[in-house]
């Protein structure tokens, strides 16, 4: 099963991500701030993580700056899950890190297009760095002296 963990300072917004994520069948986990987050994931990462942006304590931003920095949480995709809703905030929020964003309201198509596409990436990624996918199919030993 697939263990997402949302890092939200609001209850009421926790709450509906819970029920929207254990609805698709995922397992949740939640986290009130950002430093609970990075605690919590240090623990036990998850599959993919779904950050606020305004949190106390510690920021959405600086959250993925540490998670990043970090050679064990760094591949971990990063979903934001935000009330900025802006054009501006949403290229600041990609520039920062992050692998995806969704503004809120959240509506539930999006978020389960979203979780889809960057666990789909994630698994596909499993690929040395700067090798894509197709590359990783196709990669087979050549013989030798095959010009190739």
């Amino acid at each position: 099963m697939t263990n997402v963990l949302v890092a939200e300072d609001n209850p009421v917004n926790r709450e509906l991500l819970r029920e929207l994520l254990e609805a698709r069948g995922y397992m949740v986990t939640e986290a009130p701030d950002g430093q609970e987050a990075l605690r919590m994931m240090e623990q036990d990462p998850p599959d993919i993580l779904l950050l606020d942006i305004g949190m106390p304590v510690l920021d959405g931003f600086a959250v993925i700056r540490k998670m990043r920095e970090n050679p064990k949480l760094a591949p971990l995709p990063v979903l934001a899950v935000t009330a900025y809703a802006m054009q501006r905030d949403r290229d600041n929020v990609l520039n920062a890190g992050f692998d995806g964003y969704l503004s809120k309201p959240i509506n539930a198509r999006d978020l389960a297009n979203e979780l889809e596409r960057l666990l789909r990436k994630r698994e596909d990624g499993n690929t040395a760095p700067g090798q894509s996918p197709e590359d990783k199919v196709s990669a087979k030993p050549r013989a030798a002296g095959s010009g190739k």
